[in-house]
């Protein structure tokens, strides 16, 4: 059913200074002279918000590096509990051994030693490994070789987080600065070499700035990319669909889709023909892997002394996300107004995140861009990557704990659950206000100086055709019919009244 059409505000391109709205922003910005003063010079330096902003994520990415000095100096190579109780554990050193990159072994196509046969990384991940063994020098000791493949990583890396932080200032074109909530999110800085996740985040960042400008194929081509390199980029094709479906956009979200299935297919098809049992190993490794760290099943687990298996939970994980999806999709057909497309892709990889049966620390990466897009607002950002925070800290305390023997040193399983906890909760928070914002868009610090959907692409002061509930009977805040009076987003004055 349609509801009335909508005729959204005009409003001036200047960009939006965070300082002047965010009162978390305006205090952070004594550090450097102070908020923006109405009589500033904007423009006049060569140090532009998107240059800024790749600045400051290229040396917090420094900063993160730092903190992994003791692990890089020592503490990788001289026991197990040395490198948690500094926080500075990593994936990529560990598995230039252990996944037979230090001995030339080909990724799918060569088996491994020990209990893993094959490489259980996503394909394009697993060129991204390839390439960094490459660049990694051949002589030396092995654990001079396995320093210098982190450091090759860290440096292929740390090109992924100045796209992201660039891409995230552009696809809001009025709000570069937002882009900063990325580049100084600290739970950014400390998980970023953790893994190889930033591979999928920096292309997804890409898709959705594509997807601002209108470029649907190439929106679908990076997710289609992005899905290669990790699975979780393909849920953002759940709510666009249905922000599609609103708004009758069938043909863009088509052309999406056929470029997302062939950039994967591109990518995935000469492996799986060549090496089924290596390409496959990503996915049996996710379905039969146990109930592990970070989740809420883990804490049930724990708690009640009695494991939960791994089809059982499998199941139970997917049903719940399943309803999780479609209460977002019911959210999306009856709010008052068709809720932006960033809020929607976070409020589902945040499911994900949520029901999941695992959640390792450098899944936040995941989640930072899109939150940066959904709710630009320092003090909910902040409160939420506090949490995370404590949760990297906690993980790595009980791992310490767990493998330092009778000396019990770290975090026992009880703390460990609060940390989960406290993970949990602050996620849940960060979707409560999003879904407050989707509601009552007049909340939506996005909309209120007129904007409707900046990160929508086609979306954008689009005419609904498909809504249910009291969507398609909208009060008066929320539209108006053509006749009608103009109502002025967040704004105060004759035209909103």
């Amino acid at each position: 059913m349609a509801s009335p059409e909508k005729t959204m505000p005009q409003h001036d391109e200047a960009p939006v200074s965070p300082t002047r709205r965010d009162e978390i922003a305006a205090a952070g910005s004594e550090l450097i002279g102070g908020p923006l003063g109405r009589w500033a010079r904007v423009g006049g330096s060569r140090l532009t918000p998107v240059r800024v902003v790749a600045l400051v994520a290229i040396g917090m990415f420094a900063l993160g590096m730092v903190q992994k000095i003791p692990c890089y100096d020592w503490a990788w190579f001289r026991g197990a509990s040395s490198q948690y109780t500094h926080a500075c554990y990593s994936d990529i050193p560990h598995l230039f051994l252990g996944r037979g990159f230090s001995e030339g072994l080909v990724p799918y196509f060569d088996r491994l030693d020990g209990d893993m046969e094959y490489l259980e990384y996503p394909v394009l991940t697993g060129l991204f490994m390839q390439v960094a063994a490459w660049l990694t020098p051949s002589g030396g000791s092995i654990q001079h070789r396995e320093q210098i493949y982190w450091m090759v990583n860290a440096g292929m890396l740390m090109i992924c987080a100045a796209i992201i932080a660039v891409c995230v200032a552009r696809t809001h074109r009025r709000r570069p600065w937002d882009g900063l909530l990325v580049a100084l999110a600290p739970a950014f800085a400390l998980t970023a070499t953790i893994n190889w996740d930033l591979l999928a985040v920096a292309l997804t960042a890409a898709a959705m700035l594509m997807w601002s400008r209108g470029r649907a194929l190439a929106f679908g081509v990076l997710v289609g990319l992005a899905t290669a390199a990790k699975l979780y980029p393909v849920l953002l094709l759940g709510p666009l669909l249905v922000l599609c479906w609103r708004a009758g956009r069938y043909r863009e979200y088509g052309t999406a889709l056929l470029g997302a299935a062939g950039a994967w297919l591109v990518v995935n098809l000469p492996v799986m023909l060549a090496a089924p049992e290596g390409w496959k190993k990503f996915y049996t490794f996710s379905q039969e892997r146990q109930v592990d760290f970070g989740s809420f099943w883990l804490i049930i687990t724990q708690r009640t002394g009695e494991s939960i298996e791994v089809d059982t939970v499998n199941t139970y994980a997917t049903a719940l996300m399943l309803l999780v999806c479609a209460g977002i999709a019911g959210l999306a057909l009856t709010a008052p107004r068709r809720p932006r497309f960033a809020q929607l892709a976070f409020l589902v990889v945040a499911a994900f995140v949520l029901t999941n049966k695992v959640y390792s620390p450098q899944y936040v990466l995941w989640l930072i861009p899109l939150a940066a897009l959904a709710r630009p607002r320092w003090r909910d950002f902040l409160i939420w990557q506090a949490c995370e925070v404590m949760y990297f800290l906690g993980i790595w305390m009980y791992l310490a704990y767990t493998t330092s023997g009778d000396k019990h040193q770290g975090l026992p399983p009880e703390g460990y659950q609060l940390a989960i906890a406290l993970h949990l909760l602050g996620t849940l928070y960060l979707c409560a206000v999003v879904v407050r914002d989707v509601l009552m868009p007049e909340r939506d610090v996005v909309r209120q100086d007129g904007s409707d959907d900046p990160s929508g692409g086609v979306l954008d002061r689009a005419t609904d055709v498909f809504v249910l509930g009291q969507a398609a009977h909208p009060p008066r805040h929320a539209a108006h019919a053509v006749e009608g009076p103009r109502v002025e987003w967040g704004r105060t004055g004759p035209a909103a009244r």
